[in-house]
């Protein structure tokens, strides 16, 4: 039997890879560039999701970053942040999230005079109204940017360390993966690590294994973006494997940068069969036109995923989540009994994590 859309939009969820500038509803674009004076390249809804939304249009990562440059001009003020943060609240809580991290750059949010820290605090404030009125728990991951100076990671390395238990949960590096390697931003990782920070790293997305060996060896990453280019070295890979390393992945997303030649080839699967923590996530409602619902979509209809399957990925979303472990406990619990109660999805009896 054919599992629905609507039972999968139903079923309760764990998102790991989200940046808050790639998930803006469209109409706020437009409030917000009215109330800033931002000019846009298109003031009518469907033109402005046209360019925004990838759709068919496939391009390199370079080229899907430049779309940022549109909604980072609208992301210059705190009460943006806030509602922005709030709205993404909204929307996952519309299809049962129970718990999402939440990546951005503080620094790409300064162009007008912010601060980081307001920066922070605004995203916060608009994820706590969200957590009030919806239900849904969050955590701030702050990005480091490849491209921009090891320097800059870290300052925000030094931030992260500040909101500690204040909201942010971990450090990342984000941004155009080849030419700028994660090892050159080493000293923004010691910090966070030394501070008993959880790490994640983009990497193994538009470059090959070597940069996820380096996220992991150079910069301790507890977990990787993407990681699609990790099958190309099977020590890595069992090393992966045996320390539950957990690969955050992306399906559309990686089809729409040319990380995978289509989606049918995306490593998922294989990653799944092998043992590997794999999760499914977003990474860019609107640049990628989707939501965790439409990713366990495929799921289903590329890679036959069944119930179990989708309770399985949930719960290691939820093991590999940057809370503490007794708090992951609980929500592991909380997830485990709806998915019994509400939808009589048990747990197999060989547990695969």
């Amino acid at each position: 039997m054919k599992i629905s859309d609507s039972l999968l939009k139903k079923l309760p969820k764990v998102e790991l890879h989200c940046h808050l500038d790639g998930c803006l509803r469209i109409q706020t674009i437009l409030d917000l560039a009215q109330r800033h004076q931002v000019s846009l390249p298109a003031s009518n809804p469907i033109n402005l999701k046209k360019i925004l939304s990838i759709g068919k249009k496939r391009g390199t990562l370079e080229e899907y970053i430049a779309r940022f440059d549109i909604t980072l001009s609208v992301m210059q003020t705190p009460d943006a942040l806030t509602r922005i943060a709030y709205e993404l609240i909204e929307d996952v809580a519309a299809e049962n999230v129970r718990y999402i991290e939440v990546r951005y750059s503080p620094i790409l949010h300064t162009n007008k005079g912010m601060t980081l820290e307001e920066a922070v605090e605004s995203v916060r404030e608009g994820l706590k109204q969200g957590e009030k009125d919806f239900g849904v728990k969050s955590g701030i991951i702050v990005c480091g940017i490849r491209h921009i100076s090891p320097e800059a990671s870290l300052k925000l390395a030094d931030l992260c360390v500040r909101y500690k238990n204040k909201g942010v949960v971990g450090f990342d590096l984000a941004g155009a993966e080849e030419n700028f390697p994660a090892k050159d931003h080493r000293e923004a990782f010691y910090m966070i690590l030394n501070h008993n920070i959880n790490a994640t790293i983009h990497a193994g997305e538009a470059f090959g294994p070597s940069s996820i060996h380096q996220a992991i060896h150079y910069c301790g990453a507890h977990r990787i973006g993407h990681g699609t280019r990790l099958k190309e070295d099977k020590d890595l890979m069992q090393y992966v494997t045996d320390h539950r390393i957990t690969m955050e992945v992306c399906l559309t997303s990686n089809w729409h940068t040319y990380s995978v030649r289509s989606l049918k080839q995306h490593p998922f699967r294989y990653y799944y069969d092998q043992g590997i923590r794999v999760t499914l996530n977003t990474d860019n409602r609107l640049m990628s036109d989707t939501t965790l619902s439409k990713e366990f979509g495929v799921a289903r209809d590329l890679f036959n995923f069944t119930l179990h399957d989708f309770r399985e990925v949930t719960i290691i979303a939820m093991k590999a989540a940057f809370l503490p472990h007794v708090v992951r406990k609980n929500m592991i619990k909380n997830i485990a009994d709806e998915l019994e109660s509400e939808f009589g999805i048990m747990p197999e009896y060989i547990e695969r994590n």
